[in-house]
């Protein structure tokens, strides 16, 4: 339990740092709108840049890990699409909460998280499941977001235009450029990297300061909806991932626990930023990731003691 609360507590100071400047009125109503284009235009954009312009495919190329991990995120995040379909929501509402029952905490939480637990040995793991989050997961669902805004009736048009679309956001191109350049062979200049080191180091603690002045404010819409979707990521999805792992795959022990506590982490801040970034309804998104981050002091340290087994 020690391990988790020292991992989650930075990014419970960093929300309520948000929420003490919005209900002090150090940052007016419309900051965290502001800061969160920060996140999506330059700070984001940048981490995915450089974590496709520097990876290598040896260091990617863990079949096991990959189908074990990428499965289970993609079984919950369709099947959750689905189920929010047939309850009525839009395809974009739909897809922002197929994200949130899917979009682990790979980053902030993970890396820190599997170098306590495993050492130096899981940073690779960790590495591995921060780019399929923010590369494959986050891509699949700013496509279904984008096929949803669409009106146009006719398919080739519906289809150049969510091209375009797509063309235009900053999420989907740079780790396009940057897998572009990891094909070069070309290392990144020492300037440019410390220019992009610095912009991606911002993107966690803006998006969570972003999200703490939210919901400083007052929250319309309806919010009901964040506790099937906490259930989903803090049980389903590490229930489904750990039967890949240990079972379907066989993974060795290392990889099988890894890709268990990864997907056992709590909703990051990306479905948060593309409700912001496409306006939808951020409530439910908001409380999904806050309810899910105190509930996984509980679910992290009972996968904790099954890795300990």
């Amino acid at each position: 339990m020690h391990t988790v609360f020292a991992v989650v507590l930075p990014i419970f100071a960093l929300i309520l740092v948000g929420w003490l400047c919005r209900r002090t009125n150090r940052l007016g109503p419309q900051a965290a709108s502001e800061v969160n284009k920060l996140v999506v235009w330059l700070c984001l954009p940048a981490l995915l840049f450089k974590v496709t312009a520097t990876a290598t495919w040896a260091e990617i190329w863990q079949p096991g890990f990959l189908a074990a991990f990428t499965g289970g995120c993609l079984l919950v995040f369709f099947a959750t699409l689905v189920w929010r379909l047939a309850q009525g929501r839009s395809l974009p509402a739909a897809s922002i909460d197929g994200l949130s029952a899917s979009y682990a905490n790979t980053g902030y939480m993970g890396i820190p998280l599997c170098l306590l637990v495993f050492g130096q040995d899981g940073l690779e793991p960790a590495l591995i499941a921060s780019l399929l989050v923010v590369c494959v997961l986050f891509a699949i669902c700013v496509v279904c977001i984008e096929v949803g805004l669409q009106e146009e009736k006719y398919i080739g048009r519906a289809v150049w235009v969510v091209i375009k679309a797509l063309g235009k956001n900053p999420l989907v191109v740079s780790p396009i450029i940057g897998g572009l350049w990891a094909v070069t062979g070309i290392g990144l200049p020492a300037p440019l990297l410390h220019f992009l080191d610095m912009l991606s180091a911002a993107t966690t603690p803006c998006a969570l300061v972003s999200l703490g002045l939210f919901l400083a404010q007052k929250q319309e819409g309806e919010q009901v909806g964040a506790w099937p979707l906490v259930a989903i990521k803090l049980i389903g999805q590490p229930l489904l991932t750990g039967f890949l792992a240990y079972q379907v795959f066989d993974l060795p022990p290392l990889w099988a626990d890894s890709a268990l506590l990864l997907s056992a982490l709590p909703t990051g801040t990306g479905p948060f930023m593309l409700a912001e970034y496409y306006q939808r309804e951020a409530a439910v998104v908001s409380r999904s990731i806050l309810v899910s981050t105190l509930g996984s002091l509980v679910t992290l340290s009972l996968c904790l003691l099954w890795i300990a087994r």
